[in-house]
């Protein structure tokens, strides 16, 4: 515990954003285009589906608006701020956390580890990282694992690890990348719930990245949908499993729970 309490630095007294933006985002590698004049938002206290098939663009979005890589022409704003430039481990410091296809975590380290050195990176005291570590174990059903190291974890339980480490730097705003990969379908509507809780509980806005149909319209306020690297559509969720393109391109039948007419 030590070594992980040395990495703590003095908490980030900022004033919490209230919305993340994509602003006119385009993105070519190699003369590919990946993304096209998209523009996204994300409202605190509100969960926004990304959907669209596979290579729409969905994770080369994510990377931008987290720093992981940087668009050819747009910009990312948190509220009024110009974040374009910043570096992907300083916009942590500034609330925006993300998780990934196949988690990362510290595989040499326990589950409660894990998560008390996210908090700890993003500022946290040791007692609040413990704090934190704490409830995120109870949130994600983790306890019975909290002892287990993070490579003798089954897929489904490093997902949620994935997860808990994301919350655990405290953000305004988090981004999911398909987080319910690898959880049976039993476990779906425990994980909606989570995805309910971080943001009525913890007031952070989502941005969730799912082939799940079900869970987004489950706990989205509103979808945008993809398609070859442009907007098809932005809409609620019924608007969404009603729109015929929508459905031509992605969905190819009408989902589950619709009817007819």
């Amino acid at each position: 515990m030590n070594a992980i309490a040395s990495a703590a630095s003095a908490v980030d007294e900022r004033r919490p954003a209230l919305n993340l933006r994509a602003v006119s985002i385009s993105r070519t590698f190699a003369g590919l285009v990946a993304l096209s004049d998209v523009d996204l938002d994300i409202g605190r206290n509100e969960v926004v589906g990304l959907i669209g098939p596979n290579g729409a663009g969905k994770s080369t979005l994510v990377n931008i608006l987290t720093g992981f890589d940087q668009p050819t022409d747009g910009r990312i704003r948190l509220d009024d701020e110009d974040i374009t430039a910043v570096a992907a481990h300083n916009r942590v410091r500034m609330g925006i956390a993300r998780t990934f296809q196949h988690a990362r975590t510290f595989r040499g380290l326990s589950v409660r580890e894990n998560i008390e050195v996210s908090a700890l990176g993003a500022g946290a005291t040791p007692g609040q990282a413990a704090k934190r570590a704490d409830n995120l174990l109870r949130l994600l059903d983790l306890s019975d694992v909290a002892e287990l190291l993070a490579h003798a974890l089954p897929h489904g339980e490093e997902q949620k690890l994935g997860v808990a480490r994301a919350l655990a730097t405290h953000p305004s705003f988090v981004l999911l990348d398909e987080p319910a990969a690898g959880l049976d379908e039993a476990e779906i509507p425990a994980f909606a719930e989570v995805v309910r809780t971080v943001r009525e509980v913890q007031e952070a806005g989502v941005l969730l990245i799912e082939h799940n149909f079900d869970l987004i319209v489950q706990v989205c306020d509103r979808i945008h949908v993809l398609e070859e690297g442009r907007t098809l559509a932005v809409g609620s969720p019924d608007e969404i499993r009603r729109h015929p393109e929508v459905v031509a391109a992605y969905l190819g039948t009408i989902p589950s729970g619709v009817a007819g007419g």
